[in-house]
């Protein structure tokens, strides 16, 4: 047991001494927090706002919120939304050495000693009046064709899965940094008060091939624990201890939270931790997620053909087609940033037998969701994404027969949708093996900038200052690609 003056002095640490000036800050947080109607209008003028900073959107956004959808482990861009006829000609050849230059590979296929040329399985086709390429994998998906951009020359500088996901999270390979996620709620808040402003949805697939998914990926890094993202689960209660316990009443656990926010304001006052008040935020907003959040998950208000729409996995909870619906649902009700995680994308052998199956998984509840948020109006400003990490290559990884395609992050293909994003065209070029990019590259950090001005940030100007040194989510990189805005 410490004596009260050691403890006092483990409790004054520098950060905590300067936290202590905003202890004012603190307590007209907790005001707000007890009384919402005493702050109801936010500093930059929007009234519907919670939270954000003022000044922020720096202009006028095209998009008001981002549902992404993530499939964890590299979708096939060779089979899926890159068309290259060209390699029916040279399927089965051997890949030059011109092509590969020297690439770095992955240790499942640095030892190989041939690297043979595998066409894709699957027929592309032409859909809409856009004439988008899209495989026979995504019959659903040619539906929405006119509405989606599909970016073949994406790439990025990880070759690896972890690193290759923190990448495209954070801005950067290493954890620590925040989510893309938890930079959108810092910077432009919430449309609600009664969800959080970043809610993670992790989707279930048909068997057991999956990277895992780490907390710290829809983290806050060195931000407040308030940016975070909540993931909901799928089943029993979408957020653990969201219920009373047996016995208990609406009115004896807001007596509870209300004593339990002053105390907490106490120790606040007592060593200036800014967290203490986001603890205090935290319980607020689970107290008001215990009303929103079962009206949120019941569907059974949802019409016969909005549930035809994204098909008969819909009905069952924590499949994609679910979660699509349930990002619909999360989107008009104001939260910022939603993300879906699929998983199980990780091809390595035998890519005929487990591609069509993800595909099938994912195909229906995408494109639905791009056509029922287009119907409600919502997809104007609404942006939604779909891809993963890297993409995969065009040799085969092991026997051609049964061939697998191990990682490949020189290029690799998204699609993005609505929020100000032109719809109906295909951007970028990759060569004949669809090996390199050959015209307009898109970089992740080109990504992350493209995707903060849609949303009305200059993304050199959201900015967080940590340990002397203020940082981004670009970095020191990232353009803004122009032509595929409106």
């Amino acid at each position: 047991m410490r004596d009260p003056l050691t403890e006092m002095q483990l409790q004054v640490n520098r950060r905590q001494f300067f936290g202590r000036s905003s202890t004012g800050i603190g307590v007209a947080a907790l005001a707000s927090l007890l009384n919402r109607d005493l702050f109801a209008k936010e500093t930059a003028g929007d009234a519907t706002r919670v939270g954000g900073l003022p000044g922020i959107p720096h202009f006028a956004p095209k998009a008001k919120r981002v549902i992404y959808l993530l499939q964890s482990g590299a979708p096939s861009q060779v089979d899926l939304l890159d068309h290259k006829p060209s390699l029916e000609k040279l399927h089965m050849t051997e890949l030059p050495d011109s092509i590969r230059k020297g690439q770095r590979l992955t240790g499942m296929t640095a030892g190989q000693k041939k690297f043979p040329v595998v066409k894709s399985p699957w027929k592309f086709r032409q859909h809409g009046e856009s004439g988008t390429w899209l495989s026979d994998l995504l019959p659903h998906m040619g539906k929405v064709a006119d509405d989606i951009c599909v970016i073949n020359s994406m790439h990025t500088e990880a070759i690896n899965h972890d690193p290759a996901i923190t990448f495209f999270q954070s801005g950067h390979q290493q954890p620590g940094r925040p989510s893309i996620g938890a930079w959108l709620s810092y910077g432009l808040g919430s449309e609600t008060e009664n969800l959080p402003s970043f809610v993670v949805l992790l989707s279930k697939n048909s068997f057991f091939q999956a990277q895992p998914l780490y907390d710290r990926l829809w983290g806050s890094g060195f931000l407040s624990s308030k940016y975070q993202g909540v993931k909901f689960r799928s089943q029993g209660d979408p957020v653990l201890y969201l219920s009373d316990p047996a016995g208990g009443s609406d009115s004896q656990r807001r007596t509870m939270l209300d004593r339990l926010a002053k105390l907490n304001q106490l120790r606040a006052e007592e060593i200036g931790d800014p967290e203490i008040n986001a603890r205090i935020a935290q319980y607020e907003m689970a107290y008001r997620m215990q009303t929103s959040v079962p009206e949120l998950a019941d569907i059974s208000n949802e019409s016969a053909s909005t549930l035809e729409l994204y098909g008969d996995d819909v009905k069952e909870p924590g499949t994609h087609a679910a979660n699509c619906l349930l990002a619909r649902r999360l989107a008009e009700r104001g939260v910022r940033f939603i993300q879906v995680f699929h998983r199980g994308w990780d091809h390595h052998s035998n890519v005929q037998k487990y591609l069509p199956d993800l595909a099938k998984q994912t195909d229906q509840g995408s494109a639905a969701l791009i056509a029922d948020l287009k119907q409600r109006g919502m997809l104007d400003e609404t942006l939604v994404i779909w891809g993963g990490e890297f993409g995969r290559t065009v040799y085969s990884q092991g026997n051609p027969k049964t061939f697998g395609r191990d990682h490949h992050p020189r290029c690799f293909s998204i699609w993005m949708a609505g929020g100000g994003i032109k719809p109906g065209i295909t951007y970028g070029q990759t060569d004949d093996y669809c090996y390199n990019i050959t015209e307009n590259p898109v970089h992740v950090h080109d990504f992350h900038a493209t995707i903060l001005h849609c949303l009305g940030i200059n993304h050199e100007r959201l900015t967080y200052r940590f340990q002397g040194r203020d940082y981004r989510l670009t970095d020191v990189h990232g353009t803004v690609v122009k032509d595929i805005i409106t």
